[in-house]
């Protein structure tokens, strides 16, 4: 079956968000190797080819073949006033019937962070994932030690919901996970997470 390529951009203030391109090579391994430190507390261990062309290859295609196919939207943030990568944001786990619901995944290069980026970001494909994509319900998961994560949640309107025990492995062991979800028509109040 061929899958025509979805051309999907979502544009805030300061950025563009679009998919993957092999193009993205060099500036996506460059970023991601100078914010190595920032990022390793917070994500699974890396594979030792994670910064290999392969590698990038094979996600730039699965990139496409899944907005193509409507499981995920994996973007990357392009800083439009001078086109620089400065980091991605997924949709995936996109499931449809009676959940119609997703999972938000982000990550930011270390010296965009604290910038309000990822807040345009989050609040652009949330946005586009209730309005476009007929979507009810976002996930998202992070460790509790992790407060800016937890702010940019709580600030793009994802509440808390509580713990997913052993949720992942970072660091080479099993982790705890706050979860957090936004709601197409949130009735809830406000939540503290605990």
């Amino acid at each position: 079956m061929l899958l025509r390529r979805r051309r999907v951009a979502l544009a805030t203030e300061r950025l563009t968000l679009r998919l993957p391109e092999h193009a993205d090579f060099r500036d996506w391994t460059t970023l991601r190797r100078e914010s190595a430190d920032f990022l390793t507390p917070w994500e699974p261990a890396w594979s030792v080819e994670h910064l290999s062309r392969r590698a990038f290859t094979n996600r730039v295609y699965w990139a496409a073949r899944a907005a193509a196919q409507g499981t995920a939207l994996p973007l990357f943030l392009i800083r439009r006033e001078d086109q620089a990568l400065i980091g991605a944001i997924t949709l995936d786990n996109v499931r449809r019937g009676p959940a119609q619901a997703g999972t938000l995944g982000y990550w930011i290069g270390a010296q965009f962070a604290r910038k309000g980026y990822m807040t345009e970001a989050i609040r652009a494909v949330v946005h586009h994932a209730f309005a476009e994509m007929d979507l009810s319900r976002i996930e998202a998961a992070c460790l509790p030690e992790n407060a800016a994560s937890r702010a940019v949640l709580e600030r793009t309107g994802f509440k808390y919901e509580g713990v997913a025990q052993s949720y992942l492995q970072i660091g080479g062991r099993w982790r705890n996970h706050v979860l957090y979800a936004n709601l197409r028509s949130d009735r809830r109040g406000r939540t503290d997470a605990g």
